[in-house]
This record gives structure tokens, sequence and C-alpha cells, in this order.
């Protein structure tokens, strides 16, 4: 029993003195584990900084600094993109003055060329030129030329007395308003007739006629247009030139306010579009001559302003005055016209208000606050006895005398 007492004691020694006991041992063990738990926890959960008062501070304070910083940056943004549309903007101005220059020296080339054939021409016959200088033609807003015959007198009254303005109100129309309106023919087979002197009788108690060098012919109705917008081309710098039969109803204002809203465009053709059968058949109205040059029998002309009213711009005109003496002419003046535009950088704009019916077709569109521009009854192709029936037409379908007068351009 000593021995196992001494041996027990002795290992107790020996471990006391040469290593740490159990009890630290265990200690040390808990005390890593809690360690490790605390260190893990940390890493796990890391947490987001601390504002302090003087980091809220000095944020908001950098805040304030940058918002300006920022407005400034999207105020250049938008200054940037101004400048850009102002840019297109200032481009497109350009193109559209390098287009109108264009156009004004081709307007001069075809004035000098007609000028000078009508000069030449004229000079023969003993008549008066009505060309005017290219310096002396004034700027208007746009010529109306009502096509007539020598035997149309009674139409051209009916026209006086109602939608046309007379005397000094003709002169205060051109003066104010840019509106040219003249009766357009040419002269009798035998100049210097009774049909010429007749002509120029009228035109000394009215001063509304403008004469072309043309001899009058139904069969030369598409050669007169043609002579017509040269003319017209050459005596006055207009935005647009209107052709009108001497059988139509016209209200002026509206028509002035249809053209105001295409004013800056360069190639306009205005009027109510049709394409209408090509008529092979001899003998009919409207037979066309060359209608094998449409395709089968049967096709359809292409689209083209009727003939009763139409309109085109500046640039159209100049076309027409500088190849004049190479565009072909068919039987049909209104498929002439259409026909040379064909190819042509052209809009061509259907206007149905430019071929509204007679009453009670027109008035009910008055009525309803649709003042048409122009009436007239497709069965014949203008007013039915439009002689006697002008004066109602206008009572029931006017837009009122006055009215071109209270509108602007």
């Amino acid at each position: 029993m000593g021995l196992k007492i001494g041996s027990r004691s002795g290992a107790y020694k020996a471990a006391g003195a040469n290593g740490v006991s159990s009890r630290w041992v265990s200690v040390l063990c808990i005390a890593s584990f809690c360690l490790g738990v605390f260190v893990v926890n940390r890493l796990l959960t890391v947490p987001g900084p601390v504002r302090t008062v003087e980091d809220a501070i000095s944020g908001d304070h950098m805040s304030q600094e940058l918002r300006p910083l920022l407005k400034c940056e999207q105020k250049d943004t938008s200054l940037v993109a101004g400048d850009i549309l102002s840019q297109v903007s200032k481009t497109h101005d350009v193109i559209m003055a390098l287009d109108k220059t264009i156009s004004s020296l081709e307007m001069k080339l075809a004035a000098a060329r007609s000028a000078k054939a009508e000069n030449e021409e004229i000079s023969t016959a003993g008549r008066k030129p009505v060309i005017e200088p290219l310096n002396n033609r004034p700027k208007v807003f746009f010529v109306m030329g009502i096509i007539t015959a020598f035997s149309s007198r009674k139409r051209r009254d009916s026209i006086r007395e109602t939608w046309m303005p007379q005397g000094e109100d003709l002169g205060k129309l051109e003066k104010e308003k840019g509106i040219i309106i003249r009766f357009v023919i040419g002269h009798s087979a035998t100049p210097g007739g009774v049909l010429d002197r007749a002509i120029d009788a009228e035109d000394a108690q009215h001063n509304d006629f403008l004469r072309l060098n043309h001899v009058e012919g139904y069969h030369e109705l598409s050669s007169k247009t043609q002579i017509y917008f040269s003319t017209v081309a050459a005596k006055w710098d207009a935005d647009f030139f209107i052709k009108v039969d001497d059988d139509v109803h016209v209200n002026l204002g509206v028509v002035g306010s249809i053209l105001d809203r295409h004013r800056s465009k360069p190639r306009v053709y205005i009027g109510c579009m049709k394409s209408g059968p090509v008529l092979s058949q001899k003998g009919v109205k409207y037979h066309e001559p060359e209608y094998w040059k449409f395709g089968e029998e049967g096709n359809k002309y292409f689209r083209h302003a009727t003939g009763q009213i139409y309109a085109i711009s500046k640039d159209l005109a100049t076309y027409v005055s500088i190849n004049g003496h190479i565009l072909h002419r068919y039987a049909n003046e209104d498929v002439s016209l259409g026909s040379w535009f064909i190819g042509l950088d052209v809009e061509h704009i259907d206007e149905r208000s430019l071929c509204c019916g007679t009453p009670p077709d027109c008035e009910w569109k008055a009525q309803a606050g649709n003042t048409c521009a122009a009436s007239f009854d497709w069965s014949c192709s203008g007013i039915c006895k439009s002689v006697e029936r002008m004066e109602e037409v206008h009572q029931r379908c006017g837009e009122g005398n006055g009215a071109i007068w209270h509108t602007s351009f």
C-alpha cells in the first residue's frame, strides 16, 4: 500500500514539474472554443459603417455641392441636344434656300426665253407685249387665270357680277392680298379682226384680261394651258398659278387658305385627282387619239387633276415654261398637264373642296361649316347653264362678299 500511494503521488509531482495540469488544459480548451466562435461571428456578420454626425454633415454638404454639378451636366446635355436641333433646322433652311435659289435662276432663264420668243412673235402682230422685265415682276401670292373664249362674254359677266372683284376692288386685291385674277384668251386666226377688237373693247372697260400669243380653238387647249403657265410665270413672281374654267364658281378666301397650307413646299400639284377611262372610240367626247400609249383597251389614265380648276406651284410653272417646246400635248389639257409631271418629284394633293357639286351639295357643306373652294356640275364639266345659275350658286354657296378681305394668308 505504501508503495502504491507513493507511486501515484510521484506521478502527480512529475506532471506538476514537467507540464500543465489537466484543469488548465480544460480551461484553455473552453477559452479557445469561445474565441473561435467570436471570431467566426465577426467574419459572418460584418456591420455597415457607423455614420457619425460629422460624416452625415459632411455627406449632406457634399451632396449639396454635387447637386449643382449634376444640374450643370443635365443643362449641358439639353444644350447639346438643342444645338443639334438648331443645326438640323439651319441645315434644312439652307437646303430650302438653295432650292429656291435654283428655282429662281430657272425662272429667270425661262422668263428670258419666253420674253424673247414673245416679243419676237408679238412684234409681227402689232400687239403690246405681256412679258415684264425680270426685275419688274411683282411678287404675289397667286395668279388665277380664268380660261375663256370669244363666245363667252355672258359667262364672263356672270363671274364679274358674283365672285370676281371689279374695278378698284380688283386692284386692291392685288395690292393688299397679292392675288391676281385675269380672264385668259389668245387671238383669232385673223389677228386684229372683229373678235379681237371685241375683246380689246371689253378689256378697255374692265381691265381684267390677259392676252396670250395663241390661236384660239377648242382642240388647242393643251397648247393654251402650256402658253398660259409660261406667260404668267414670266410676268408675275407668284407662289402659285391657278387655271379655272369660266363656268365654275370659286370662293377666293377658301382657295387662298388651301394654298397657304402648302406655301412652303417646292413642287405642289393641287386639284381633285381622278383617273378616268381612256376613250378610244372616235366621235365621243374626250376621245383620246393616242389611246394606244396607255396600254390595253379599257385602261385608265394616270392620276391627274380634273380640268375645271387646279393649281401648281412656282417650280412646276417654271418647269413647264422651260420645257414647253418639248412637252407632249394630248387631246385633253388636264391629261397633258398631269403627264408633264410624271417622273418628277411632285406632291399630288387631292383637294376635294375644289370639286364640290352645285346646290344642294355645296350648300349643305357650307351650312356644316365646310365652305367649298369651287363648285360645278360633273355632268356638264362646269355649272350647267352657268350664265343663268351662277348667281344662285353664289348666293347659296358663296363665302360672302367680304370674306376675302378678312382672310389672312
